[in-house]
């Protein structure tokens, strides 16, 4: 289990497949947070809404994920992170 990351707004996380099995392996995201869905969902899982960003930090393409808090980390983009 992973540090529990921050979940706010601009925050730059890495989505794989200990967040949810749909980005295991090359489907791994790297995503700039938007905000976090504030609907009811399974115990330990969220609907998260940002962009998927490129290599670079480019902001490529704005999606919804759902996936497990606790499979979330923070990512690192042109130095940050």
């Amino acid at each position: 289990m992973h540090p529990q990351v921050r979940l706010n707004p601009g925050e730059v996380l890495h989505i794989d497949g200990e967040a949810s099995v749909q980005f295991a392996g090359a489907r791994a995201l790297t995503f700039r947070l938007i905000r976090v869905d504030a609907r009811s969902t399974y115990d330990g899982w969220l609907w998260l809404e940002g962009y998927v960003l490129s290599a670079t930090g480019v902001a490529m393409q704005r999606r919804r994920v759902f996936v497990r808090r606790d499979g979330l980390r923070t990512a690192a983009v042109n130095g940050r992170g």
